[in-house]
C-alpha cells in the first residue's frame, strides 16, 4: 500500500504564491507519476499537473505558465509551486500517485484546502 501525505495550503492572498508538498511512503512501483488535482465546490475535479518518475511534466491549461511541479525521487516527495494566484484557484488540492504498471493503480491523499482571497 502507498500512503500520501500533503502539506501546505491554507489562506493565500490574491496575487500571492503557494507551495504544496506531497510525500509518498510504502511500496511504490516505478515508473509512476505524481500529480496534483483540484476540485472547487460544484465543479469537476481537474488536473493541476503531474510529473513522472522520469521527470516529464504536464500542466492543466488553467495553471500553465504560473505553476511548476517538481519531485525529489530520493525523498518520494513532489512539490507544487503556484504563483499569481486568483480566486478561481480556490479548491481542495489532492495529491495523486499513479503506478504505471500493466494495470495502472491510483493512490490519493486526503486533500488540502487552498483559499485565495483578497
Amino acid at each position: 500500500q502507498v500512503q500520501l501525505v500533503e502539506s501546505g495550503g491554507g489562506l493565500v492572498q490574491t496575487g500571492g504564491s503557494l507551495r504544496l508538498s506531497c510525500t509518498a511512503s510504502g511500496s511504490i512501483f516505478s515508473p509512476n507519476a505524481m500529480g496534483w488535482y483540484r476540485q472547487a465546490p460544484g465543479a469537476q475535479r481537474e488536473l493541476v499537473g503531474f510529473v513522472t518518475s522520469g521527470g516529464m511534466t504536464k500542466y492543466g491549461d488553467s495553471v500553465k505558465g504560473r505553476s511548476t511541479i517538481s519531485r525529489d525521487n530520493g525523498k518520494n516527495t513532489m512539490y507544487l509551486q503556484m504563483n499569481s494566484l486568483k480566486s478561481e484557484d480556490t479548491a481542495v488540492y489532492s495529491c495523486n500517485l499513479r503506478e504505471l504498471g500493466i494495470i495502472p493503480t491510483d493512490y490519493w491523499g486526503q486533500g488540502t484546502q487552498v483559499t485565495v482571497s483578497s
